[in-house]
């Protein structure tokens, strides 16, 4: 009986960490597209971050959404438009033989695309039964990386310096 109930006693703080990591997310995701305002394309950025935005803002409230039909389909389409739009952004990046991923734009929506794709893959089926502790420490590690990386470049404005001026207003 004391087995039973320090399993879901683990069970109930994974879920309650899974969830405050997509809240976490959510939050990144809609400032990423809220910041996408002044770029020239915009609307594909914005929409890019919102939908896994509101992805994981369902997911946060509500974890065994992940299971239903519109939730799939909709990060199913999402997962397909980016994987094709990383592709790209990769090998443009590649090919410009691009080392400092931060300091073109093209790497800052390559990397944060690649963000939101591994969210989105970290989130799938999570609803089907309770999050392990795998799922949620994968989840912590992603959920640190674009909010660190966010403070640091916030903090080090010469690091901001040759950025086009539509981006200076990203913090």
């Amino acid at each position: 009986m004391g087995e039973v109930g320090e399993e879901k006693k683990n069970t109930s703080w994974l879920l309650f960490v899974w969830k405050i990591c997509n809240f976490c997310m959510s939050l990144f995701f809609a400032l990423a597209s809220y910041v996408q305002i002044n770029d020239p394309d915009a609307g594909f950025w914005m929409a890019g971050y919102a939908v896994p935005a509101v992805l994981s803002a369902c997911t946060a409230f509500r974890p065994s959404v992940t299971e239903t039909l519109v939730w799939r389909r909709v990060a199913d389409l999402h997962l397909t438009v980016s994987s094709a739009v990383v592709v790209l952004l990769g090998w443009s990046l590649y090919r410009e033989r691009v080392t400092s991923l931060f300091q073109q734009e093209e790497g800052r929506e390559f990397s944060g695309l690649l963000v939101a794709l591994l969210w989105l893959l970290l989130c799938r089926h999570s609803g089907r039964a309770p999050v392990g502790v795998v799922r949620v420490a994968a989840a912590a590690a992603i959920t640190a990386f674009p909010l660190l990386s966010w403070c640091y470049f916030l903090l080090h404005r010469e690091l901001r310096s040759h950025w086009p001026p539509h981006c200076s207003t990203a913090f």
